[in-house]
């Protein structure tokens, strides 16, 4: 999918000049997209890598995944008041300086050699990347003409799996290589030192940018909506579907973050492919590939089958190859898990529109309440890991199974939109 095609759409009432503005403030929230697709998406590579640093078990590990997405859970509301308060552009920029930050910690995280510092570097990233999520999704939809909003986030959201895509080769090249080759366990926690110092100084190059950069004001939209929305009564908890939607972007978020997080342990299994970690870690990307490809799929098949049907479909998929995936063994368990990135790929966006019908007046309640849904991220690794460390890895995948099985059951009945529940 090209980007100019796309960005050529965005065509605001305005001058020549403004329109290039937009064009230009569009294309420099791509690179935000890519940025946190790609962070995000190493805690795939840092879980296996850390785990046999500190010699952890698979619960420990996957504290990675529960201090990154806690982070979500805990900062979105604040996020929302800061970027009140500051507006778009500097919310992004102090979100950019914040996740630097975080990365940075990770140099005297490896230097003590202490996990609790690690955990404490990640929840600081994530709190950066949550208050970037916070100013950059609604401004993106801001820019330019209301009728390709939609368009506009499904082209920055590719960028963001172009993101997760990529980083598991600088993953496995620049952390999980060099642990191989280091000899005591000292070095090789600090393995991870240099590749977030890279990034912390990409991060703060976007901020310094980012601060310079002239874009289009938008605040006062937002401003007009928050009155619109003063002395309404009434609540989005009251829609049955949303509420739902709520808990199906948790067990979603859940399922595809665990099996990620996952997948290097799962590919290392003698029974499985039996691959050293960092030859495990290249298969990530085809995972998260999957899930970029099954995007620009969808977003096609979607103009001509219903978001309910479409949902169903995946989901059941999803919930067969994972159970390929836990019975056999070789090729064919590595590739069934691996497809199921391809199912993943809809079901993020669809959940989220399909929640936020027909809610009105309480729809920026109801996109709050789906964004805090997405600790399922924090959770259900951990779930998972626990598990992992009773029942072994691969008996363990039968736990994204029952989150599958309810986001099938929410394509095809938990998302009608119902009246109100009294």
């Amino acid at each position: 999918m090209s980007m100019h095609s796309n960005l050529g759409a965005v065509n605001p009432v305005g001058s020549a000049s403004q329109n290039n503005n937009y064009t230009f403030a569009l294309t420099s929230l791509t690179s935000l997209f890519f940025m946190w697709g790609f962070i995000t998406c190493l805690n795939d590579i840092l879980i296996p890598h850390l785990k046999g640093i500190f010699d952890l078990s698979y619960s420990q590990a996957m504290l990675v995944q529960f201090c990154f997405f806690g982070a979500y859970f805990l900062v979105s509301l604040p996020a929302g008041v800061i970027v009140k308060k500051l507006g778009y552009q500097k919310g992004i920029v102090l979100g950019l300086v914040i996740a630097a930050v975080g990365c940075l910690c990770f140099y005297p995280a490896a230097s003590m050699h202490s996990y609790p510092v690690f955990l404490m570097a990640l929840f600081i990233l994530a709190s950066g990347i949550t208050l970037l999520q916070v100013s950059a999704n609604p401004y993106v939809s801001m820019l330019g003409d209301a009728k390709t909003a939609s368009s506009r986030l499904t082209m920055t959201q590719g960028f963001n799996a172009l993101g997760t895509t990529v980083a598991p080769f600088f993953g496995a090249f620049l952390i999980l290589n060099q642990a191989a080759d280091a000899l005591t366990p000292h070095t090789t926690a600090e393995s991870v030192q240099m590749p977030y110092v890279f990034l912390a100084a990409l991060l703060l190059a976007l901020a310094a940018i980012f601060a310079w950069l002239k874009l289009p004001n938008l605040e006062s939209v937002g401003e007009v909506e928050q009155k619109d929305l003063q002395g309404e009564d009434g609540s989005a908890w009251h829609y049955r579907h949303l509420v739902l939607g709520a808990v199906g972007i948790f067990v979603y978020v859940g399922a595809e973050v665990a099996i990620g997080s996952f997948l290097v342990s799962f590919l290392a299994e003698p029974s499985i492919a039996g691959l050293e970690e960092s030859d495990a870690a290249k298969y990530i990307a085809y995972y998260w590939g999957g899930a970029m490809v099954g995007r620009f799929i969808g977003a096609a098949v979607m103009q001509k089958v219903a978001a309910g049907k479409a949902l169903f479909f995946n989901a059941n998929a999803a919930v067969i190859l994972i159970i390929i995936a836990v019975l056999s063994s070789g090729t064919l368990a590595m590739v069934s898990i691996l497809l199921v990135g391809l199912c993943n790929s809809i079901m993020f966006p669809t959940i989220f529109s399909l929640a936020i019908q027909g809610l009105g007046k309480h729809t920026s309640q109801g996109s709050g309440i789906l964004c805090l849904a997405i600790v399922g991220g924090a959770i259900i690794p951990l779930v998972q890991g626990v598990l992992a460390d009773s029942i072994g890895v691969q008996p363990a995948f039968l736990l994204p199974i029952l989150c599958y099985l309810f986001i099938a059951y929410y394509g095809v009945s938990g998302s009608k939109v119902k009246a109100l529940v009294s």
